[in-house]
């Protein structure tokens, strides 16, 4: 466990020099794994209708409600390296 917890880790650090800035759907993607893996299922209420960015962050990691963080932790890590993260 402490290995794959490194491995996010590093991924989470490569996700900032990625190659090619991944498009925004692949970035709510990103940050719902992120939040999944390290955080459990979403917390807090949705931001207002007007929070469009908050909205749309909070739906990214409420999709994943439910996933296992080490499943999570495994999603997020193998996204980034499909990317072209380094780590």
């Amino acid at each position: 466990m402490a290995d794959l917890n490194a491995q996010f880790d590093a991924a989470a650090e490569a996700v900032k020099s990625l190659p090619e800035r991944p498009d925004n759907e692949m970035l709510l993607r990103l940050y719902g794994l992120y939040k999944q893996g390290s955080e459990g299922d979403v917390k807090g209420d949705k931001p207002g209708f007007f929070d469009f960015k908050g909205g749309a962050k909070y739906d990214a990691w409420d999709k994943l409600k439910g996933t296992d963080e080490t499943k999570a932790k495994e999603d997020y890590i193998k996204l980034v390296k499909r990317l072209g993260g380094q780590f």
